[in-house]
């Protein structure tokens, strides 16, 4: 069986996040976003810079998945939230603390993990 054919820019951004590299892209106009990127949406700049992405990040929406599709049955229950990095919100996997006990603001670090469904890897927040 072949492996499947690696994200791009995803995979090198997830590669940069587990060497404690994390980075996001920024324009000349201080718009931040997370790779990849060619342009800019806010103002369409080319000029797009590497910025390294903050240690830590405040959660800023979250919810609770206790009933998974068969995807990711075996991760249930799971905490998928947003988190402010600076400039830019990311995407990711609460662990470290139960559920129950996510809250709106906690700082969060970023690390890459697996999902337990799938083994694919996925932005992890821990709490700091």
């Amino acid at each position: 069986m072949t492996e499947p054919a690696p994200d791009g820019q995803y995979d090198e951004w997830l590669d940069a996040i587990e060497a404690d590299g994390g980075y996001y892209v920024e324009c000349a106009n201080g718009h931040g976003w997370l790779p990849p990127r060619r342009v800019c949406p806010e103002c369409g700049s080319r000029e797009l810079r590497d910025e390294p992405l903050p240690d830590s990040g405040d959660i800023v929406t979250h919810t609770t998945i206790t009933v998974a599709t068969p995807q990711f049955e075996d991760d249930a229950p799971y905490v998928t939230a947003i988190a402010d990095f600076g400039p830019v919100s990311v995407t990711g996997l609460v662990r470290g603390v139960d559920p129950e006990d996510v809250e709106m603001g906690a700082v969060v670090g970023i690390e890459v993990g697996e999902r337990e469904t799938t083994g694919d890897r996925a932005v992890v927040f821990r709490p700091r």
